[in-house]
């Protein structure tokens, strides 16, 4: 066989070869039955779609402008924890009981708000943290610092070292309209889910009395915000910022559609007075809350229409003293703005510079009057030791029991000595911890954790504190038919 033949039969053979290899792939395409897949976009044509698409370009653009703004804040806490004995329960002295120390992990969110390193999240994310290690978009890992922290509105300030930084840009949140569309970014539950984005809507504003901090005037919004997402941007269709995330209201743990924001413009004065001068001074009246102005209330006082808060206690000396203010006004207007409520109007106060002016109207005998107030300065331990009514009823909730003045009328009924002092425990449920560890109604407790509480804020104050140190044990000195005995129950 000569060369030309073996190479046609060469070709012939390779040809056969491959048409085999195309008829059994049809006979296995015939036999799957695979269906015809359309390449072509179906929406094409559409109408509205090229709306569509720029809607979903902006949203992209939104989250590759401000992601590289936010980090994830990882927290390191050694916690000291005493572990009862079983000789402490035995011999009813808290003596025995030894102490073990572990660390505490924690998480949270930040944004970047300046080229040289500074960064904005929450206080609660940094709380009482030994270690603040931070994770930039790219992945870079850098230690922080402290600059500053401010309990009463929630906010801290990081400073990392390096520069060049890609810093967010703020926005007005004073602008806000219920409705308009934000966007959260975060790191929700876990480090790997760093630079997670949700979308929502501002579902109200203003919202106060929800029990996290002591000056609450919070953005509402249904875009998810989970554990995690605490320090994060709330940012608006332009990029900007308009909240710092800092909680959510839930029954299940995660997020429920309530998120609350503090809105920005409130965070950067906190933040710039922490940056300047390592604390923020605030405003401060020295009056109470006596009371909200409702239909009845109004009526009452002689008002066609309820508006404002009934004035309680005014602090002898204090500025609203010294301007003439009277227990039993009612607050109308704070330098010509309608006041609608206290917790409005403490705000506003709060935010204002200590030896600054203001005017208030006040509703007064049936007369309006206008009296000038110059302002003092809040102490800030008064704001750390001080909590709102709905912290003290979600901390009676959780303790399950309740603690009164131990006034003059209880010390004879109870038959105590002048020296015994303290809180009477008032009332008390049988499901709670303290009762099912021997605390009773009746029982006066003088100490908390080796510190003397004679009123019911000390007390309330106390146990918050323990909370907020990690402390998981409350031990309390306590009295009880003339004798002292040792109480501890979980918190």
């Amino acid at each position: 066989m000569d060369k030309i033949t073996k190479s046609v039969l060469a070709v012939v053979a390779i040809a056969i070869f491959l048409i085999g290899l195309n008829f059994g792939s049809e006979s296995d395409t015939s036999s799957t039955n695979l269906p015809q897949f359309n390449e072509s976009n179906p929406v094409e044509n559409a109408a509205g779609n090229n709306i569509l698409r720029e809607f979903n370009n902006a949203i992209v653009n939104i989250a590759e402008l401000t992601n590289p703004t936010v980090v994830t804040i990882n927290t390191t806490q050694t916690v000291r924890q005493r572990q009862q004995s079983p000789f402490s329960l035995f011999f009813n002295d808290p003596r025995f009981d030894q102490e073990r120390e572990f660390q505490r992990q924690g998480l949270g969110s930040g944004i970047i708000v300046s080229e040289d390193g500074y960064i904005i999240t929450n206080n609660h994310v940094i709380d009482n943290a030994d270690e603040i290690r931070i994770t930039m978009y790219n992945g870079e890992e850098l230690d922080a610092e402290i600059v500053g922290t401010d309990p009463g509105s929630d906010i801290a300030v990081l400073k990392v070292d390096g520069s060049n930084f890609k810093a967010i840009t703020f926005g007005n949140s004073d602008r806000l309209q219920v409705g308009e569309m934000v966007f959260a970014i975060g790191s929700p539950l876990s480090p790997d889910l760093a630079n997670t984005v949700s979308m929502g809507i501002v579902s109200a504003s203003g919202r106060s009395a929800i029990g996290l901090s002591q000056f609450e005037n919070y953005i509402q919004t249904d875009a998810a915000i989970n554990p995690g997402n605490s320090g994060g941007p709330l940012i608006n269709v332009d990029g900007e910022l308009v909240g710092i995330n800092t909680a959510i209201a839930t029954r299940s743990g995660g997020s429920q559609g309530i998120g609350f924001a503090i809105p920005v413009n409130m965070a950067r004065n906190v933040m710039e007075s922490l940056i300047t001068d390592g604390r923020v001074a605030r405003g401060y009246m020295g009056i109470g809350w006596g009371g909200d102005v409702d239909r009845t209330m109004a009526r009452a006082l002689g008002m066609t229409t309820p508006r404002g808060f009934v004035v309680g206690d005014v602090v002898d000396g204090g500025p609203a003293d010294q301007a003439g203010l009277m227990e039993g006004d009612v607050v109308v207007k704070l330098n010509g703005e309608q006041v609608r409520d206290f917790s409005e109007f403490r705000i506003a106060i709060a935010n204002k510079e200590p030896g600054s002016e203001v005017e208030i109207e006040v509703f007064r005998d049936g007369e309006s009057q206008t009296l000038n107030v110059t302002l003092g300065e809040l102490d800030p331990e008064e704001i750390a030791s001080t909590l709102s009514p709905s912290e003290m009823d979600e901390l009676k909730e959780e303790l399950g029991f309740t603690v009164d003045e131990l006034t003059d009328n209880i010390r004879r009924q109870l038959n105590l000595e002048p020296q015994v002092t303290g809180v009477i425990v008032n009332e008390i449920s049988q499901a709670s911890r303290a009762y099912r560890q021997g605390l009773r109604r009746g029982d006066v407790i003088s100490q908390v954790a080796g510190t003397a509480v004679t009123t019911p804020d000390e007390f309330y104050g106390s146990i918050r504190a323990l909370i907020q140190d990690g402390t998981d044990v409350a031990l309390l000195r306590v009295n009880r038919q003339g004798r002292n005995m040792f109480i501890a129950f979980e918190l």
